[in-house]
């Protein structure tokens, strides 16, 4: 028989060094990738089981270093790091491809009608608030006060934007006109994530110690975790919303789509699929997960809770979320 797995492995971090931008690419990869939504609730019972098991000292009889790996991969994929709930299933980070690449799609397919741009950015932002809360950073609840507020200024944030800038394109190059859903989306995330995330804007976000031991809630850390994941999330959605546009504008030109002109959503979901498939997890690998900060930029009251317990301590880490 093989050797027993040792109980040291620590399964606490990412399987790659997460200080490189390599190391957390391929963490994202696997994180993001869409064939765990195919994962069934057996299969996720398991690995919670394997990884909650292994957490607390009891390694199975055969477990291999890979399998560990695999099922740690595969609860970080379904399950909240703080809270230990299960997600919502269009809310998890490997359903960001497939539901993006339709939604994005059809966003800069259908963008030359009001009511067209009316729907899929409503669409896109009912999207993006089941993922902004699914994805929240730490164990503080939102209220449905809170979730409708985020969820109706976000629709009307990227709705009023799509629907100012198409007035403005209207005299301008068709290609101009194709780049009106990004602009509405950059402008959306950066109403809907604080929105979102505005109970830790004012109560804060645990913050811990390098094992984990946590200090306090520091809602400077708040701010950097949401600042961190708002760029992450329009560095997303550029290539897709950016590349595509360039592509179709040209094959519109010509003879094969004016003659197959129903080709032309297939094609441009496909092309913004191929675009998220690699955009998704290198966005996501912008900063470290596991985010960090120094004491001294911490709120004085909060420095002062971390000093009497620990008068050394330089640096603390939060989950920023996703």
């Amino acid at each position: 028989m093989p050797p027993s797995l040792p109980a040291t492995i620590n399964i606490q971090e990412p399987r790659w060094d997460q200080s490189t931008f390599q190391g957390r690419a391929k963490h994202f990869f696997m994180v993001t990738d869409p064939r765990n939504l195919l994962l069934s609730g057996a299969t996720l019972e398991e690995a919670r089981r394997v990884v909650e098991d292994y957490r607390a000292g009891t390694v199975h009889p055969g477990l291999t270093e890979d399998q560990l790996w695999r099922a740690k991969y595969i609860y970080d994929s379904a399950f909240h790091p703080d809270t230990g709930e299960k997600m919502i299933l269009v809310g998890r980070m490997s359903a960001q491809v497939p539901m993006n690449m339709t939604i994005t799609g059809c966003m800069l397919t259908f963008y030359r009608t009001t009511p067209a741009v009316l729907f899929w950015q409503w669409v896109n932002q009912s999207f993006n608030a089941i993922v902004n809360y699914t994805n929240r950073s730490g164990d503080a609840p939102i209220t449905p006060s809170q979730l409708g507020t985020a969820y109706v200024s976000a629709t009307t944030g990227a709705v009023v934007t799509a629907l100012g800038l198409k007035s403005l394109t209207k005299h301008l190059p068709a290609i101009i006109g194709r780049y009106v859903p990004f602009a509405a989306v950059a402008a959306a995330n950066c109403i809907n994530i604080p929105l979102m995330r505005q109970r830790e804007l004012k109560l804060g976000i645990p913050v811990t110690d390098e094992n984990g031991n946590r200090l306090g809630e520091s809602t400077a850390a708040a701010q950097k975790a949401i600042f961190q994941v708002v760029v992450s999330r329009i560095g997303m959605a550029a290539p897709a919303m950016a590349i595509p546009p360039v592509i179709m504008n040209m094959l519109e030109k010509r003879a094969f789509l004016k003659r197959y002109p129903y080709l032309n959503a297939p094609l441009q979901v496909g092309l913004v699929g191929l675009c998220l498939v690699f955009a998704t997890p290198l966005c996501c690998a912008l900063f470290p997960q596991k985010s960090s900060m120094p004491v001294s930029s911490l709120e004085p009251e909060v420095q002062d809770q971390i000093r009497k317990k620990d008068p050394w301590l330089e640096t603390v880490y939060f989950n920023k979320g996703l």
